[in-house]
């Protein structure tokens, strides 16, 4: 079993900046792919950023690519997301979770286990 927390979130001003933490109490935390979502109010969950057991391969969706950065640290248990330059499109609970058995998980229903999110809103 594989519970994950976030933290990080907060309200800002546009173009600043936010560093969203995705802490696992799991002890194979390296066995999973970890990916942020974001849910804003009346639209889907949308997928953010994915990044692979070892860190090396990352995903972005096109509408934050050059401005958000994800990155891991296995041996604390923690993904990070970097968000800079922040819109107030960017607004939306945000979600980390964690796939066991994909290569490339693209959608919700391919991962295992999910935070409970953490609220950025950014204001313009």
């Amino acid at each position: 079993q594989v519970q994950l927390v976030e933290s990080g979130g907060g309200l800002v001003q546009a173009g600043d900046s936010l560093r969203l933490s995705c802490v696992s109490s799991g002890r194979t935390f390296r066995n999973y792919v970890v990916g942020w979502f974001r849910q804003a109010p009346g639209k889907e969950r949308e997928l953010v950023s994915t990044i692979s057991r070892n860190g090396y391969t990352t995903y972005y969706t096109d509408s934050v690519k050059g401005r958000f950065g994800i990155s891991r640290d296995n041996a604390k248990n923690t993904v990070y997301l970097q968000m800079n330059s922040l819109k107030p499109e960017d607004t939306a609970v945000y979600y980390c979770a964690a796939d066991y058995k994909h290569f490339a998980p693209r959608t919700s229903d391919e991962f295992d286990y999910w935070g409970q999110g953490t609220q950025v809103t950014v204001s313009s």
